[in-house]
């Protein structure tokens, strides 16, 4: 149960005052239009492309803005805004019912293509992402959908399981995903678990933020510090507080 209690974001749910000051990034202080894209673009330089042999696109965790953005409802609408506009894409990552993965439209066809290279599957791959709608505000799609829609046959969307772009949700329906993203997952969990527990080490299992980014990692922290701390305070799996010596994290208890 402590794995479990320690990867997902309910667990730890908090009810928490939030103010600007609890704010932090490299965007600046407004919550308009540009200023969420400008967070969603800072937060994929945190992304560690050379770690997936620039294989995966960059992804970012849709809670990972609300570590910036005090406005949840405000960074959803313009998300839907860049998803309707078929400039981003969102998946279900699979490990956490509430996570969802953020990725350019542009980067994630490009990084497909490339993966696909010499693969018997191309072909059907290319038809897949040639159908797939612009806007694509689908999580997942049914069979029926498949079939009668975009006209696969069923040994064609068995290629497209096999490819990687799609997994099963369920019978008869398959989420939209990212091409060997199982690397990611793991070690986006196991860093989480590691930073969490550097927190929770700390004296009083609070730590300043600035003093955390500054800490050694071990092994088991493959992405920059500041991508998993962006994860874990938008998560809520610790509280973020201001103090006069900077913002100050907070492990909580369950």
């Amino acid at each position: 149960m402590n794995r479990k209690r320690a990867l997902i974001s309910d667990t730890f749910k908090v009810k928490k005052r939030r103010n600007g000051t609890q704010k932090f990034g490299a965007v600046s202080d407004g919550d308009g239009p540009t200023d969420i894209r400008a967070t969603l673009e800072y937060l994929m330089t945190l992304f560690p492309r050379k770690l997936f042999n620039d294989t995966l696109p960059q992804i970012v965790l849709k809670h990972q803005l609300y570590s910036i953005h005090n406005d949840k409802t405000l960074v959803d609408k313009e998300l839907n805004k860049l998803r309707e506009q078929g400039e981003l894409l969102m998946f279900q990552l699979g490990f956490d019912a509430d996570t969802f993965g953020l990725v350019f439209a542009s980067d994630y066809k490009a990084k497909v293509l490339a993966g696909e290279e010499g693969r018997a599957t191309r072909a059907t791959v290319e038809k897949f992402l040639q159908k797939l709608p612009s806007p694509c505000t689908d999580l997942s799609f049914t069979k029926d959908k498949m079939l009668r829609e975009f006209l696969f046959t069923d040994s064609e969307i068995t290629q497209l399981v096999k490819s990687g772009v799609l997994t099963v949700r369920d019978a008869g329906s398959w989420w939209l995903s990212i091409p060997n993203s199982g690397k990611f997952t793991k070690y986006f969990i196991q860093g989480r678990k590691a930073v969490l527990g550097m927190v929770k080490k700390s004296k009083y299992s609070e730590v300043l933020k600035a003093q955390l980014e500054e800490r050694r990692t071990t092994s088991h922290v493959k992405f920059h510090i500041k991508y998993h701390i962006h994860d874990i305070v938008g998560a809520e799996l610790v509280e973020s507080i201001p103090t006069t010596s900077g913002i100050l994290l907070r492990f909580v208890e369950p």
